[in-house]
């Protein structure tokens, strides 16, 4: 069968393409190496930033954006895409173990991961104290005392961020100078809530049902030391999750697929919805508009119209 549109990917932007496409009289895929649909939200505990629905839980937004989905029609399939062939009018994808798939039209939608420290306690307690999001998580830590881990731009915004809200912001950097843009280096030193850590790295994250403290080292003089705070904000990287698939559209200098608002990619027929686009915020919000937008492109590469 060739379908109008497979989407890849069956997170927020995923789905949301899904909904629109089915909505659109489209037949429509979601192809992806996961059974659980939703994305990175179904490991947040609680989302409170998505209009309409405040607190609910990353799990439950998932399952109801699926719901929406297979109510309309959406069909779904389990396979790792390791190539998408443009033949031009229609796209075959190729899978690492479940055969090939055939569309006129593909949207990427494979998100991007959160780059970890990879130190005990990161992975058991995020969700209890550790986050990768300070916009999404930051006003549950109002009066407590929290550390960002991190020197380039997100690290020294997510310091002023969490000043607004924390009693104390610890931002730790592995250098003795930040990679962050000047502006914001004058910005955070200027900020008395927030204390400056240089030359140091975090070995652990310590808590029981949430963080209690983190553990340190100076890579300069060797100091071990720990920091009794209620929550770690890692601010390390984001990468886009596509380094596994060859025929990609133009991407940039980290990885992210070269599109617009309107999702269009640098391959008629390819279009990059959510995350893995190049973008300003990456939030469920523009990831489910990205879904949307990404089908209105593809409508119009369907009729004709570009």
């Amino acid at each position: 069968m060739i379908y109008d549109v497979i989407i890849i990917g069956n997170g927020p932007a995923g789905l949301a393409a899904a909904i629109y496409g089915k909505r659109a009289g489209l037949s429509t895929l979601l192809l992806s190496d996961s059974p659980m649909a939703g994305g990175q939200i179904t490991s947040t505990y609680e989302v409170d930033n998505y209009p309409g629905l405040p607190k609910i839980s990353g799990f439950d937004l998932g399952d109801k954006m699926k719901e929406h989905a297979d109510a309309l029609g959406a069909e779904y399939a389990t396979g790792r895409v390791s190539e998408i062939v443009d033949n031009g009018d229609t796209k075959t994808l190729k899978t690492v173990d479940d055969g090939d798939f055939e569309a006129k039209a593909v949207v990427i939608a494979t998100g991007a991961d959160h780059r970890k420290l990879m130190i005990p306690g990161e992975q058991e307690l995020t969700g209890m104290g550790v986050s990768y999001c300070a916009t999404c998580d930051g006003a549950f830590f109002r009066n407590k005392r929290v550390a960002v881990v991190g020197g380039g731009d997100v690290a020294l915004e997510d310091a002023i961020f969490l000043s607004r809200f924390a009693e104390k912001v610890y931002l730790i950097h592995r250098r003795d100078e930040f990679r962050g843009a000047k502006v914001l280096q004058e910005q955070v030193k200027a900020i008395d809530k927030i204390e400056i850590v240089y030359d140091t790295v975090v070995d652990e994250v310590v808590g029981k049902d949430s963080v209690e403290k983190i553990l340190t080292t100076n890579k300069k003089t060797g100091e071990k030391s720990e920091i009794e705070l209620n929550g770690v904000f890692m601010a390390v990287g984001i990468v886009p999750n596509v380094a596994n698939i060859k025929g990609l559209p133009e991407q940039d200098k980290g990885g992210y697929l070269v599109a617009g608002e309107d999702c269009v990619t640098s391959i008629p027929g390819i279009y990059a919805a959510g995350d893995v686009r190049t973008k300003q915020l990456r939030q469920v919000i523009t990831a489910a508009s990205d879904g949307a937008n990404a089908i209105t492109s593809i409508e119009k590469y369907l009729n004709g119209q570009v």
